[in-house]
This record gives C-alpha cells, structure tokens and sequence, in this order.
C-alpha cells in the first residue's frame, strides 16, 4: 500500500533526518517539506497526503494551530523536541508522537502503525463499496424505476438508466441528463434528483452540478476552493466552492 506523506518543520537538518529515515521505506512518497504552518496549509490542501510529520514547535503557528486551520485533517505523526505536548497530542488522534532524536527503529515502528490503521481504512471502505455495488445491481435487476429516469420522447416513453448517466446539470426548469454521446432535458429539480440519487454513485460537486463518480478520471486542484473533475470522456467539470468537502470525499475514494 504506498502512502504520501507532508514533512512540516521549520529546522532543516529535521526535514532531512526525516527523509533520510524514509529512505528504507520506498512505499512512502514524500509530497513536500514545509518550514512553518503557512506553508503547510497551503501544500495540505492542495496535495491532501495520507499522513504529515508535524513539528509541533514553530515560528509562527504551532502545530496544533496549523490543524485547527484544516477542515480536513490529514493522519498526524507529531514530531517535537518535547514531551510536555504529548498528552494533547493524542486528545487529537494523532498517530504517533516521536520525541526527537529519534532513530530508524522509531520510525519503522510509527509507519507500521500508520500502515495498519489505513489498511483497516481502506478495506472497510472497499466492504461498503462493494455492498452498494450489490444493492444497486440488485435494484437494476428487479427493475426498480428508482434505478432509472423515465422521460417522454416523441411520444413515447425512454428510460435512461442511473449508471449510463455521467452527468447532470441544472438548465432553468429542467435537467440535463449526460450520457457518454447523448443529452436527455429531464422536468425536475437538482434537489429532487440528489435524493433520488442517494443511494447511488453520484456526488454533488456544484449547485446546478452532480456527477456520476464511476466516470471520473482525475482531480486537480485549481485554488480558491475549486477543483477541475476531468472524465474518462475527456470532458471536465469546475467544483463549486461550496462543495469543497464533497469533493474532497472523491479523492478520498480515488486514493483508495
């Protein structure tokens, strides 16, 4: 399982001590070092890694200033000259609490920790999935009208099932429903349809936008709280600001 990983210390010499500790473990990718808690927001939000080392000492926000900063905060292995931090350390969840110097033995130990608690992660995750998977088939299977739209088209009656659909956008009244080489206008609202959705694989990703996941390729960030969603069609859609946690949830998912 690789996992990446943020290095937060505003000392040098402690980002390459780190470093050079990593060095036996080729299964942690190192996304970037930070010297102090500006720093540190800005790559955490925009790389959003597995887990950080966190300095708790620091020029200008302190580590645990840094976190309450975040409005989603990564797996934590604190790394600090002192142990009078310890005990609030862990009121936080965090993952380890190395007290510098520590040695390669240390560390080996604190990233089997990590690795046992996101491999717990990842297979409860990949459980639920595949029991939404298993009930979704299922309501395919039984011809559920919940698992497809019903609309009038010259007269007669289409039926566009939920999982051809890549994406729906809001357009005055109706709905378009995006298929990979079709528009359907379907006489409803956004919020309507969310619901109706719910038990499937859409997301919300826009006031006037949801998202079919399974279509989705990647995800970049573009700043101000807005990320790029580009498709397996080669088409992208833009975030909303707003939906900022929404989306952060799939890449969550495409991480796993």
């Amino acid at each position: 399982m690789k996992l990446s990983c943020i290095i937060v210390d505003d000392e040098f010499l402690a980002r390459q001590r780190i470093i050079k500790l990593l060095e036996s473990h080729k299964d942690i990718l190192v996304l970037a070092e930070c010297r102090n808690g500006k720093e540190a927001i800005d790559e955490i939000k925009l790389r959003t890694p597995d887990f950080i080392f966190l300095d708790i000492e620091m020029p200008d926000w302190d580590g645990f200033s840094v976190l309450k900063r975040l409005d989603k905060i990564p797996y934590v292995i604190f790394t600090t000259a002192y142990d009078n931090f310890a005990i609030r350390a862990f009121e936080i969840n965090a993952v380890d609490y190395l007290l510098k110097p520590f040695d390669q033995e240390r560390m080996d130990l604190s990233l089997e920790r990590m690795q046992k608690i996101l491999q717990e992660k990842s297979a409860a995750r990949l459980s639920n999935k595949i029991k939404d998977i298993i009930k979704i088939y299922n309501k395919i299977e039984s011809g559920d009208q919940e698992s497809m739209f019903e609309l009038k088209r010259n007269g007669r009656i289409l039926r566009i099932r939920n999982e051809d659909i890549v994406s729906i956008h809001a357009e005055g009244n109706y709905l378009a429903l995006k298929t990979i080489d079709q528009k359907y206008l379907y006489r409803s609202t956004m919020q309507k349809v969310a619901s109706q959705l719910n038990n499937y694989s859409f997301i919300r990703i826009h006031r006037s936008i949801m998202v079919n996941k399974r279509f989705i390729h990647r995800i970049a960030y573009k700043g101000n709280s807005e990320y790029k969603i580009v498709l397996k069609t080669d088409d992208f859609l833009m975030s909303g600001r707003s939906y900022k946690k929404n989306v952060i949830s799939l890449l969550e998912d495409l991480n796993d």
